[in-house]
């Protein structure tokens, strides 16, 4: 198997520092030069899983991409589960990581979730891999799944919760519906990310425009 993969955006030193935690047990790195290596692994299982899946996948081939010694693999986790079960919590952190630095200068909560929406695409056409790995966690690491979505969910939730607060939806979004609507938005958002950033490859401004009149029309306070 070729080693040759497409560059993989690093995380900023604050993924990297969550991301050592999620070696197996007592065998988080303790240098810098540890936590670069596990990183390497961590991206090279993102392309193995992704384009090959959990079943067809194998430390080797890991290694392979990594670039690094199957000795290395084992200094970091005891099997290809764990760090399957690594990697579903790292691409969590990082799709919050990169939809978080739009949301700066949202003018309200709808456009908040408008600029979310367009970041998240602009990740997905990058990182295509993650949604392979995120639909087998539900079987391979459901805790993992269940996490990711939920977190999601609570950050979307959080985020209108806010602009109910502020006057800027209608009152009926709030209390169950305000849980309710987190849901699915967020299930929209994942639908459109596999149709505008896995298959298609359509302006994401415009894609997250067109979502986003569906939420105002529903949404937004008179």
């Amino acid at each position: 198997m070729s080693s040759s993969q497409p560059e993989v955006e690093s995380p900023d030193a604050d993924a990297l520092d969550e991301s050592a935690s999620w070696a197996s047990d007592g065998k988080a790195p303790r240098t810098p030069r540890g936590v670069r290596t596990l990183r390497k692994i961590l991206d090279a299982a993102l392309h193995e899983f992704g384009e090959r899946g959990f079943a067809d996948s194998s430390i080797v081939g890991i290694t392979t991409r990594a670039e690094v010694a199957l000795g290395t693999f084992y200094t970091y986790f005891d099997s290809k589960e764990a760090v399957f079960r690594a990697l579903v919590r790292d691409m969590s952190l990082r799709v919050r990581d990169a939809v978080a630095p739009s949301l700066g200068g949202a003018t309200d909560a709808l456009d908040a979730e408008r600029r979310a929406l367009a970041a998240f695409l602009r990740f997905v056409r990058g990182h295509k891999g993650v949604y392979r790995i995120i639909d087998e966690a539900e079987f391979v690491d459901p805790e993992g799944f269940r996490s990711h979505y939920q977190s999601t969910a609570e950050r979307i939730r959080a985020r209108l919760s806010a602009g109910a607060g502020r006057g800027e939806l209608r009152p009926e979004a709030a209390a169950l519906s305000e849980e309710v609507t987190a849901w699915a938005i967020m299930g929209a958002n994942v639908f459109l990310g596999l149709r505008f950033g896995v298959w298609g490859s359509e302006d994401e401004e415009a894609v997250a425009e067109a979502a986003n009149r569906l939420l105002r029309g529903g949404l937004a306070a008179a």
